[in-house]
């Protein structure tokens, strides 16, 4: 097990109830692996899951990208603009 922070950008926030939380989780732990444990502590993530984009220590992250030991987690809602 590995120490990690999570943070959640834009109207995710408001699903978590907090900008970021310190999580523990399984060595070789993916992006898509996090995202689920994140909806059994969260559910409201439930209907937001498809469309999160993740980046592991500000880098654009896959979900099959396996996140390092204190890594920092970011996720937000998809940005458009014009």
């Amino acid at each position: 097990m590995h120490t990690v922070k999570v943070m959640f950008f834009a109207t995710l926030r408001d699903y978590v109830g907090a900008k970021s939380v310190e999580l523990e989780i399984p060595v070789q732990t993916t992006i898509l692996g996090l995202t689920e444990l994140l909806i059994k502590r969260y559910p409201g993530l439930e209907k937001v899951k498809d469309s999160m984009m993740a980046a592991i220590n500000r880098e654009y992250a896959a979900n099959e990208q396996v996140i390092p030991e204190k890594a920092e987690i970011a996720f937000f809602p998809p940005v458009s603009g014009g």
